[in-house]
């Protein structure tokens, strides 16, 4: 208690002083951390130079975890999160797609059927991967069960899976926004699958923990920079 009421006085310190600094220590899936979080920490550092950052990468599954037990300030993470006593602030909508080889069979065709994605060589990420996870749910909705892919793979890198598929080891399933530079590079066939599937990009909190100035700060800097981007 003493030390929560001593968080509280330099919060408030800092509201009269107008200064923000301390450190915060973020987790963030994969996906992520190699794609989003660089440039809007960027831009968030630029701005608040006195505010440290730590950054903390794991699976969805993992950074849940480390919210829950309190490892971390805050989470970014790319699956819907399912426990009812954090916080969930969803940040922006990503669109998965289907990768292929180029010159793939598929590679033809302007969108695929999720029934096409059965009757080819695929490759997955791993266990707790929220990827993985709305990959999966989403097939079952369609009626499509795991053991009908033919996974020949499990990757816990999204760069190694991306360099297995462009090798024509087999087809994947991957966020839109991780393929900048293969689209342009054209390295890999792209193509957006029928139904659409999409995904949020949520930040996770503990819903009653004392927040210090700076990372209230980081939520709305955040919440702003996804609305902007």
């Amino acid at each position: 208690r003493i030390f929560q009421l001593y968080h509280e006085m330099e919060n408030s310190v800092r509201e009269l002083t107008g200064e923000i600094s301390g450190v915060l220590i973020l987790g963030a899936s994969t996906t992520i951390a190699e794609y989003m979080l660089p440039s809007l920490l960027g831009d968030f550092k630029n701005k608040y130079p006195d505010v440290n950052i730590r950054l903390k990468v794991s699976n969805t599954d993992g950074i849940v975890s480390m919210v829950e037990h309190n490892v971390i300030d805050l989470g970014v993470v790319e699956a819907p999160v399912g426990n009812k006593n954090l916080a969930v602030d969803q940040c922006r909508t990503d669109q998965l797609v289907a990768i292929m080889p180029i010159g793939h069979p598929l590679a033809s065709q302007e969108t695929i059927a999720l029934r096409q994605i059965s009757e080819f060589p695929y490759i997955c990420r791993e266990e707790g991967s929220g990827t993985r996870e709305v990959i999966l749910d989403y097939l079952h909705e369609a009626g499509i069960e795991p053991n009908e892919l033919n996974i020949i793979m499990e990757l816990g890198s999204l760069e190694a899976l991306k360099g297995a598929v462009e090798a024509g080891i087999g087809i994947s399933i991957v966020s839109e926004a991780t393929l900048i530079k293969e689209i342009k590079l054209e390295t890999l066939a792209v193509r957006p699958l029928d139904p659409p599937l999409h995904r949020p990009f949520s930040f996770v909190h503990q819903k009653h923990k004392f927040r210090q100035r700076a990372m209230e700060e980081l939520l709305n800097f955040a919440r702003n920079y996804c609305l902007e981007h």
